[in-house]
């Protein structure tokens, strides 16, 4: 299994092999930093979720049908019940209240989010 690539990876490997940018760094860490931070990052493969759409659709469709069964569930368990008090699964209540929160938190937009033109 091989390790996921991370940005500060990359940026060690950089400056480990070019003695200039280890020079560099000592005389001016921060500004170095950042101007190989920019570099670094290019070469990162993309998220999954940029790079191929199907997966984000996946996850929503996945989400979506847990909390619609969830509802569902809960009808079908007071139908069932014929107007006398019952007792929804807290299981049934975790999952629906879950899957919600999460389509939620896929769905609406960062507050970081460049808003669309």
């Amino acid at each position: 299994m091989t390790a996921i690539p991370r940005s500060a990876n990359y940026l060690v490997d950089l400056i480990e092999s070019t003695p200039v940018l280890q020079a560099e760094v000592k005389r001016e860490p921060v500004a170095t930093l950042k101007k190989l931070a920019k570099e670094v990052t290019k070469e990162l493969l993309p998220p999954a979720f940029v790079s191929d759409p199907w997966i984000y659709r996946m996850v929503v469709g996945a989400l979506g049908i847990v909390a619609v069964g969830a509802v569902l569930g809960t009808i079908v368990l007071a139908a069932r019940a014929g107007g006398s008090a019952i007792s929804i699964p807290d299981v049934l209540t975790a999952l629906g209240s879950a899957a919600i929160g999460a389509l939620a938190g896929i769905l609406v937009p960062s507050p970081n989010a460049k808003p669309n033109p």
